[in-house]
């Protein structure tokens, strides 16, 4: 699955998400450049990504940053290393 995820940096948070099966790479690759440039018209602080994962669980696993705050990230490490 690919996923579309707008990321306000600012707020830390995903304000919007977005799932392509792999045969609509095309079309989730055009959705991101349109999203970007309208973002960056507004000069919004929000990053566009697409990113590649079997499923959502997985997404959140390999690409924490954008789902979970700061300190449970923090959390997450020390309890991974300790």
């Amino acid at each position: 699955m690919i996923f579309l995820i707008e990321y306000d940096r600012a707020r830390g948070t995903v304000t919007r998400m977005r799932s392509y099966s792999d045969a609509a790479r095309r079309s989730a690759e055009e959705e991101r450049l349109q999203v970007e440039l309208r973002r960056n018209r507004t000069e919004e602080n929000v990053e566009v990504v697409l990113l590649e994962a079997p499923s959502e669980e997985a997404l959140r696993q390999t690409h924490r940053r954008y789902f979970e705050d700061i300190v449970q990230l923090a959390q997450s490490s020390a309890t991974s290393t300790g």
